[in-house]
């Protein structure tokens, strides 16, 4: 194949050298590293079409979860009358909703990579790894935003109330929690980005399905209300599990905490992001034949 070439004496210099993929889980790092201005272009594109042309543009990353605490408080703790293991509720449903909309919003996004892209894809080459991971970078931005209100509403419990909130040291695992709900939303995004290349219904399913999975994950109840075994077994086998736990057991002093939850969690998205990358790399090599 012919390349551009800068001839220097008697030699020639290749300012361009395409190679063929070693394996499917062959992952060059350096070169996302050398398109990370493009990186940084998709989060910007990612973080202004969103809310463009919205009348409270950004102030919706505070809205949307102000809207959905409250109802939650209505529906969960004042209808359904669901415990919060004694803490505020708003506090109790601001934490979850901010470890799970990152979480569903990385999968949610990412699930789209191929069909969203198609066109940028089929006219340049460039790391196509680069688009989910600005995905997941552009999200971190709003949790981070998302956070600082509930750090906000935190502080505000902790100085003006009476209310049993103890934070102690695993708080400080937070960096590692988000790393993790970062790796699972990518891992579990790429797949059905790469599945919905041939089947367009998974995107459908995929909406019904990240609600069911809200529902059997921590976020709208402390597991201290499930009391059957078997079913806590089967919680636990959940890898979003011990995540959220462990965010509001150091972050609340609340809830449960386990080295080997999170240490299965670890491995799950270890496993989920291989298996992830080795699918994506495949169907990169032909997906614009069948989208």
């Amino acid at each position: 194949m012919e390349g551009i070439t800068k001839k220097r004496g008697d030699e020639e210099e290749w300012s361009m050298v395409i190679k063929p993929q070693k394996s499917l889980l062959d992952v060059d790092l350096k070169e996302i590293w050398r398109y990370r201005d493009l990186w940084s272009l998709f989060v910007k594109r990612d973080l202004i079409t969103q809310y463009k042309q919205t009348i409270l543009g950004p102030l919706w990353y505070f809205v949307q979860p102000i809207m959905t605490t409250i109802m939650y408080m209505v529906v969960f703790g004042g209808i359904a009358g669901i415990s919060t293991d004694g803490l505020p509720q708003a506090l109790f449903y601001l934490s979850g909703i901010c470890m799970w909309q990152y979480f569903s919003e990385c999968m949610n996004k990412t699930s789209s990579t191929f069909v969203s892209n198609a066109g940028i894809f089929g006219k340049v080459y460039f790391p196509r790894l680069v688009v989910p991971l600005s995905t997941v970078t552009s999200n971190l931005v709003r949790f981070g935003i998302q956070f600082v209100l509930f750090v906000i509403v935190y502080l505000y419990y902790i100085i003006f109330t009476d209310a049993p909130v103890m934070p102690n040291i695993y708080a400080l695992l937070l960096p590692l929690l988000v790393v993790m709900l970062a790796g699972l939303g990518l891992g579990f995004g790429i797949l059905f980005s790469s599945m919905t290349t041939k089947y367009r219904d998974l995107t459908l399913l995929l909406g019904f399905f990240v609600h069911l999975w809200m529902y059997a994950t921590p976020v709208i109840y402390p597991m201290s209300v499930i009391t059957n075994e078997k079913l806590r077994f089967v919680m636990s086998l959940n890898p979003l599990t011990s995540i959220m736990e462990a965010f509001k057991y150091g972050m609340l002093g609340t809830g449960s905490f386990s080295w080997t939850g999170l240490g299965y969690s670890f491995v799950f998205m270890t496993i989920l992001l291989m298996v992830g990358i080795m699918v994506f790399n495949r169907v990169q090599r032909s997906f614009m034949d069948t989208v």
